[in-house]
C-alpha cells in the first residue's frame, strides 16, 4: 500500500531542490522542517519512515503528546507557535528549537528553564515583518537590542531570523517580505553572532523564500494535507 505522506514529502523535496537550483544554491542549504501540528504521531511515523527528522509544533499540549508518544526515534523538536508566558518552562523542558520569539522576557524565561543537562536552546528571533498588529514578533527597530541581549544569556543559541508575512499572490509581492527579511539579518549578523538561519517560507511560498535565502522552510499542509481540526485541550502551566 503506497504511503501519501511519503509520496508528498518526496514531492516537497523536489521543489526545494528545483527552487535552490535556481538560484544556484545547493539542494543541502535549504533544510525542510515538517510541521505535524494538528496531526497525529502516526502522521509523525510515517514521515520518519520516508526520512524526514524535523518537525514544527505550534500547539503545547498536542505536541508534548507526541513527544511522549515518540521517545525513541531520532526526532528533532521546532516550537512555532506563540509562546505564552506561563508556557515557557515546558516548551524549554522539551524542545531543541523555538522559531517564534519575539521579547527579552520570553528570552528571559526560556533561558532560565531550559534545564542544564541539555544542549543550548536554538532560538530564531522573530521579525513581524508586516507590522500587523494580529501578529507576534519583534519589530525592525527592537531588533538590534533584542539580538544583543538575547546573544548573551548562556542556555540560548541565537540561530537567525524568522518571518512569517502576510499571505500574497506571485512570486515577486512573496520574495519582497523575505527580501527584507535577509536584509536585516545582513545588517545584524556579526561574527560572534552569524545569523546564519533564516526560517521563512511555508506551503504557498517556500520558492520564493528559497530565492531569498531561507535556509529553514515550514511545510504542513503539501505533506500532510489539509489540517485537521484541533481537540480543545488545557495546556500546562
Amino acid at each position: 500500500m503506497s504511503n501519501p505522506i511519503n509520496k508528498r514529502l518526496q514531492q516537497v523535496k523536489k521543489r526545494i531542490a528545483a527552487a535552490a537550483e535556481r538560484c544556484s544554491r545547493t539542494t543541502e542549504s535549504v533544510q525542510l522542517l515538517a510541521v505535524s501540528k494538528t496531526r497525529p504521531a502516526e502522521d509523525v511515523l510515517e514521515a520518519v519512515a520516508a526520512g524526514q527528522r524535523y518537525f514544527g509544533e505550534s500547539y503545547l499540549q498536542e505536541a508534548l503528546e507526541k513527544i511522549q508518544q515518540l521517545p525513541d526515534y531520532d526526532i528533532e523538536w521546532h516550537f512555532i507557535g506563540r509562546i505564552q508566558s506561563n508556557k515557557t518552562r515546558t516548551i524549554a523542558e522539551n524542545f531543541d528549537w523555538v522559531h517564534s520569539l519575539g521579547t527579552l522576557k520570553h528570552a528571559r524565561r526560556l533561558n532560565d528553564q531550559r534545564p542544564d543537562h541539555m544542549e543550548p536552546l536554538n532560538v530564531c528571533l522573530q521579525i513581524n515583518i508586516d507590522g500587523e498588529e494580529s501578529k507576534a514578533g519583534a519589530t525592525e527597530a527592537e531588533a538590534t537590542a533584542l539580538v544583543r541581549l538575547i546573544g548573551e544569556l548562556p542556555r540560548l543559541r541565537l540561530r537567525g531570523l524568522m518571518t512569517l508575512p502576510a499571505p500574497s499572490e506571485g512570486v515577486e509581492l512573496q520574495r519582497r517580505p523575505f527580501s527584507a527579511l535577509s536584509r536585516i539579518r545582513d545588517r545584524l549578523a556579526t561574527i560572534d553572532t552569524p545569523l546564519e538561519t533564516l526560517s521563512m517560507g511555508m506551503s504557498s511560498d517556500l520558492e520564493a523564500a528559497i530565492a531569498e535565502g531561507a535556509t529553514i522552510v515550514r511545510v504542513g499542509t503539501d505533506i500532510f494535507g489539509p489540517r485537521m481540526p484541533l481537540k480543545k485541550q488545557s495546556d500546562p502551566q
